[in-house]
């Protein structure tokens, strides 16, 4: 679905990416870690055209993201903001129906928002709600719901928990792995929270030195050697071999 090839960003003095390789499937999850300042943002501000790389390319379905099929791409892809960065101005449905309602009546696209956001679990008592008076637990779900009202083909989460407990992460965590599982979509997170990646993804890549420095299943990630030096533990010992 889309696939980056030798990516290279620099702020100045400072090359945040450098030679960037990854790859993300049809219906794929996958999750990128990586320590603060390492250019995950940066990454993700590349693939939507938010930051421009100096060089290297990014595929979309094979294609490069040229002007024309950027535009595509964009009108097919859904976004959970870090702080769900809802609109202050507009209500809960009206944030969710943000992009429905440039196409079609505000009825129709309400009715939209209601579904999306029973989906996420909240109940149209909260349709007409404005942002602050909303919960950071809830209002996460409502970030949700914008981010799958278009029915996209491909999601981001941008630290899709931080600054909930681990009781709302947790249930974040299991409404984005039960949305990606029901729809089909292709999903790219970025995260430091690896209960997350336990819960949610099906691949995980390191972001280190400006590069990918792992890239694997999930179910292998506790016997990575670059993943365990990243969680400051000792990998898993081999089969055969007694731990120290």
């Amino acid at each position: 679905m889309i696939e980056i090839r030798g990516l290279q960003k620099s702020f100045g003095a400072a090359r945040v990416l450098d030679g960037v390789d990854l790859t993300l499937g049809q219906g794929e999850s996958l999750c990128v870690i990586g320590q603060s300042g390492t250019g995950k943002s940066v990454l993700l501000k590349c693939i939507l055209g938010l930051e421009a790389p100096e060089a290297g390319r990014i595929l979309w379905q094979g294609q490069p993201l040229d002007r024309a099929a950027r535009a595509r791409f964009l009108a097919g892809f859904g976004m959970l903001f870090q702080g769900a960065a809802l609109f202050d101005s507009l209500s809960v449905w009206q944030n969710v129906a943000f992009r429905l309602r440039q196409r079609m009546s505000d009825d129709r696209a309400r009715g939209i928002a209601l579904d999306k956001l029973a989906r996420v679990g909240l109940g149209p008592e909260t349709a007409d709600l404005m942002p602050a008076e909303l919960s950071g637990g809830m209002a996460k779900r409502a970030g949700l719901a914008r981010a799958i009202a278009d029915d996209p083909k491909v999601i981001f989460f941008d630290e899709p928990t931080t600054g909930l407990d681990p009781i709302r992460a947790r249930a974040i965590d299991a409404l984005i792995r039960g949305i990606v599982t029901e729809t089909g979509a292709t999903a790219l997170t970025i995260t430091h929270d690896m209960a997350s990646v336990g819960l949610i993804g099906d691949r995980v890549a390191l972001l280190q030195g400006g590069r990918i420095a792992h890239d694997g299943p999930v179910a292998g990630m506790d016997a990575a050697p670059a993943l365990a030096a990243f969680l400051g533990r000792s990998p898993a010992p081999r089969a055969g071999f007694a731990a120290p």
